[in-house]
This record gives C-alpha cells, sequence and structure tokens, in this order.
C-alpha cells in the first residue's frame, strides 16, 4: 500500500555497506523517475548511478550528513551507503527545472524502500568537488545526491513539540523526526 511505503521511506544514514546494489536494481528506480512528471514535460534531469565500491568511496567525502546532529561526522565504514544516485540537471534542454527533482527522488526512493532498501536525499554537496571528481561536463547543474542501502538504522516519526522540527539520535542510536500535526498543516480558511 502507498501509505506503508511512504511510512517507511525515510531519510537513513546509516546501512549495510555489504548489502550491495546492482546496476540493474538503480536503473529500474531511474525508470520510475523516468515515468513521473515533469514540469511543461521537458525531462530536463538526468541521472548518474554508483555501485562500484571505488566510486562510493571517492563520492563518500563531498557529501553532508545530518546538519542537526553536530557531533556525527556521517556513517562509518561499514555503514555507509552501497550506491549512489547523482541528479543533474540538463541545462541544454531547460535551466528551470520547477520541482522535478524532488519528484524524481521520491520516485526513486519509493522503488528501493518497495525493495526492501532506503535511501535519502543529499543537498549538501560540495558540487564543485563532485563534477571534477566524476568530470561531469559544465552544461549538468548537480542538484542533489541519493543515498542508497539497506538501512540499518531505527527512525521514529513523532509529534512536534513546541515547534521544535529538528531530529535528533537517543542514546540508543534510534533516530527521531518530528512531524507537525495534521491539524496544523490544514488551513480552514
Amino acid at each position: 500500500m502507498l501509505r506503508d511505503l511512504i511510512l517507511r521511506n525515510r531519510s537513513y544514514r546509516r546501512f549495510d555497506e555489504s548489502a550491495r546494489i546492482t546496476a540493474d536494481q538503480l536503473t529500474d528506480w531511474i525508470e520510475l523517475a523516468r515515468f513521473s512528471a515533469s514540469g511543461r514535460n521537458a525531462q530536463p534531469l538526468k541521472y548518474i548511478p554508483l555501485f562500484q565500491q571505488e566510486d562510493c568511496d571517492r563520492l563518500f567525502p563531498h557529501l553532508g550528513w545530518a546538519g542537526y546532529l553536530k557531533d556525527w561526522k556521517g556513517p562509518e565504514s561499514g555503514e555507509r551507503p552501497s550506491a549512489y544516485i547523482i541528479i543533474v540537471n540538463d541545462t541544454e534542454i531547460a535551466t528551470n527545472y520547477f520541482c522535478d527533482d524532488g519528484i524524481a527522488a521520491q520516485s526513486i526512493l519509493l522503488g528501493a524502500v518497495e525493495a526492501g532498501y532506503g535511501g535519502c536525499m543529499i543537498a549538501s554537496v560540495n558540487k564543485k568537488a563532485v563534477q571534477q571528481e566524476f568530470r561531469i561536463p559544465e552544461r549538468y547543474q548537480l542538484l542533489m545526491v541519493i543515498a542508497l542501502g539497506k538501512p540499518v538504522e531505527e527512525v521514529v516519526l513523532e509529534e512536534m513539540k513546541d515547534g521544535d522540527f529538528k531530529y535528533w539520535r537517543d542514546e540508543e542510536g534510534v533516530h527521531h523526526v518530528p512531524k507537525r500535526s495534521l491539524d496544523e498543516l490544514i488551513l480552514k480558511l
């Protein structure tokens, strides 16, 4: 059921790095993005799948992981993603990609969750370094990276208290994510 997929689709940041993801799996998930809506139907997004360990290792140092967890620099070796998808905008097709990146990323992540994996959209990226490291031509504007793998952390949704939206980890390493109430979200005009 879609609701169940969405509830399981959390921003996972720790994975079983030994659970590898294949090129075919990444292609299947990118195809879900291909089938998704696109502003003006321009379809300017392109995808760079990375699943080889050496490529994942090259990308990892250029990513920011969890801004609110000040003492955490990201997953340790063994808990890092086993694959990534770099999402870029092809500026020769369109300079405005509207909200296509969010739609595409959500489609990819829902496909991963359905297959028993999970991931995290990462916009905190040293984009210039990644462009250089992977020799991505300038026409492709780097938008975000999706980290993917077999999650090994528990993520709990809870009611937001006093407007505090910052996620946090407890002493057992459980990741807590405050959510606004439905009553707060629905405007009654």
